[in-house]
C-alpha cells in the first residue's frame, strides 16, 4: 500500500505540473514561494491560483481528521477505507475539468485537497512516520538513519533508510508515469490514480483491521 500511495502522489505532482499550469499541489512549500513571488511582482491572478492550492490541503487535512474522529468506532468501514473512497471521487471529478486558466484553479484546489486527505490519512508504515505525496521528509529521514548506521553499525538503520529512500524512488517513478500519461491522455490521466486507490481500498478491506 506504501509503494501504490506514493506512486499516486508522484503521479498527481506531475499531473498539475504538465497539465494544471505548472502548479505543485502535493506539498506547498514550493507554492508558498511562489505565492510570494507572485505577489512581490504584482501579479495577483498567480498568486490567487498558488493560495488556492494552500488553502485547499489544510482543508484537506481537517477533512481527514474530522473523518477520523467521526468514523473511529465504525464497524462498516474502516475511516481510512472512506477518505480512499472520497479521494476516488475527487479524482473522478477532475478528470471532467478541462484545461483553462480558471477551470485549472479549480482543478489544482481539488487535487490539493485529494493529497491532502492522504498524507493525513496515511502517515505510517512498517511502524515508520513517512508522507506519500511528497519527498522532502522521506530523504531526511533516509539520510538520518544512513548516517545512524555508519556510525553504530546498528542494521535496523540500515534497514530503515533503505525503505525511505525506495519511498522517494517510488515517488520519482510515479511522477515519471503520471507524465507520460498526462501527455497521452491529457486531463483523463489522473483517473489511472482512481484505479490505484480502488486497489488499496480492496486492500484494506480484505486484509484486516488494525487495532488503533
Amino acid at each position: 500500500m506504501a509503494v501504490i500511495l506514493t506512486l499516486v502522489g508522484g503521479f498527481l505532482d506531475a499531473y498539475t505540473y504538465v497539465c494544471r499550469d505548472g502548479v505543485f499541489a502535493n506539498a506547498q512549500t514550493g507554492n508558498f514561494a511562489r505565492l510570494a513571488i507572485s505577489l512581490a511582482q504584482g501579479n495577483l491572478f498567480d498568486a490567487l491560483r498558488y493560495f488556492a492550492s494552500i488553502m485547499a490541503f489544510v482543508a484537506g487535512v481537517t477533512i481527514a481528521m474530522r473523518i477520523c474522529f467521526t468514523m473511529k468506532k465504525s464497524t462498516f468501514l474502516h475511516w481510512r477505507q472512506v477518505c480512499v473512497l472520497l479521494e476516488i471521487v475527487l479524482l473522478v471529478g477532475i478528470s471532467f475539468i478541462p484545461v483553462g486558466d480558471i477551470s485549472n484553479i479549480f482543478a489544482n484546489v481539488l487535487v490539493s485537497l485529494t493529497c491532502a486527505i492522504q498524507v493525513e490519512t496515511f502517515r505510517r508504515f512498517q511502524g515508520n512516520v513517512f508522507a506519500s505525496t511528497m519527498c522532502t521528509g522521506n530523504l531526511r529521514n533516509a539520510t538520518e538513519n544512513m548516517n545512524h548506521f555508519w556510525q553504530t553499525g546498528n542494521h535496523e538503520n540500515h534497514d530503515k533508510s533503505v525503505r525511505y529512500f525506495s519511498i522517494d524512488i517510488t515517488f520519482v517513478v510515479g511522477a515519471v508515469i503520471g507524465t507520460l500519461c498526462t501527455k497521452a491522455w491529457s486531463v483523463r490521466a489522473v483517473l489511472v490514480c482512481c484505479a490505484a486507490l480502488a486497489v488499496c481500498f480492496l486492500m484494506m478491506t480484505f486484509g484486516g483491521r488494525e487495532e488503533e
